[in-house]
């Protein structure tokens, strides 16, 4: 039987307003060959409800796509019910990341991680809420 090891890390993505989409897939190999690991598995969760993580072919047509998808399943500017508790204007980013979800695993087989990840979201800076002191 072998060896079960498992190790901890985390890497930061800076998004910028609206859809945007950053490839981590070198960070992601970096860990994997710092941690000297040779077959396993890659769980990567992303932290916070506006934030997603997927598998895509990181290719400017291909991203492109996927933000007008995205935005096409839950455009900004629709009325959403976390509007109106919130006011914060970022309803259809919950939404947007909650489509795509927040957690993905992938093998890694001789020390190789199969697969490209981006991560990603619809990151809107929270507005102050109408019941909160500036």
């Amino acid at each position: 039987m072998k060896q079960v090891s498992i190790f901890s890390e985390a890497i930061e993505v800076e998004l910028k307003t609206g859809p945007d989409i950053r490839d981590i897939t070198s960070q992601l190999k970096h860990l994997i060959k710092a941690l000297n690991v040779k077959d396993g598995v890659l769980c990567a969760t992303v932290v916070g409800s506006t934030g997603s993580i997927t598998t895509i072919e990181f290719e400017p047509g291909v991203v492109e796509d996927l933000k007008q998808a995205v935005n096409r399943l839950a455009p900004p500017g629709m009325e959403y019910e976390h509007e109106k508790a919130w006011h914060d204007g970022n309803g259809h980013s919950h939404v947007q990341a909650a489509l795509l979800g927040p957690s993905i695993t992938l093998p890694i087989r001789n020390g190789q991680l199969k697969g490209d990840l981006a991560a990603g979201g619809s990151h809107q800076p929270r507005q102050p809420r109408a019941d909160q002191e500036h």
